[in-house]
């Protein structure tokens, strides 16, 4: 393998990994995580948003922080690197469990895709341009009542979430 072949694909790697880092920061609220994975320059156009990262990072804490729970998937990626340059289209899946204005539970789904640019700067993939295109959506009673009390663990907000507790990752001493 050629070593331009080899930078290209190792590229696409550290690409890939920034929007998984910005699912996660969004399913855990995790600000500092988001903000991240966006270059100081940056720029979002989401429709519902447009701005710099800064101003996105919070606009999405907010906008989320009343959710019950969140859980954001990635499908494929589709990355064209053009040296320190990359353009990206990411489809997305995202789960939000809302209440309506009765109270009631409700689960809505939102997919599409992300139309990315990516830049490497001193050897660092980041986003320099971000937005989502929505292609299907939906609205339904929330239904899983059935695993409440099952003693499966439940998703958390940072810090609390098991992601955040390496040292739980160990099989226990049961000396």
């Amino acid at each position: 393998m050629n070593e331009q072949l080899l930078q290209i694909q190792l590229d696409k790697l550290a690409i890939m990994e920034l929007p998984a880092l910005y699912m996660r920061s969004l399913d855990r609220l995790d600000r500092d995580l988001m903000r991240a994975q966006f270059w100081d320059d940056a720029y979002m156009d989401y429709g519902i948003y447009a701005g710099d990262a800064d101003g996105f990072a919070d606009f999405c804490m907010t906008a989320l922080g009343d959710h019950d729970r969140n859980h954001h998937m990635i499908g494929q990626n589709i990355i064209e690197v053009e040296g320190d340059t990359a353009f990206g289209e990411v489809y997305f899946q995202a789960y939000h469990r809302v209440k309506n204005e009765q109270g009631e539970l409700r689960d809505m789904f939102v997919c599409g895709r992300y139309a990315d640019r990516y830049e490497k700067r001193d050897g660092i993939w980041k986003f320099a341009y971000r937005s989502e295109i929505v292609d299907w959506a939906r609205d339904d009673p929330a239904t899983d009542g059935f695993i409440e009390g099952s003693g499966n663990f439940w998703g958390e907000r940072k810090p609390l979430d098991p992601i955040y507790n390496r040292a739980a990752m160990a099989k226990p001493d049961n000396s």
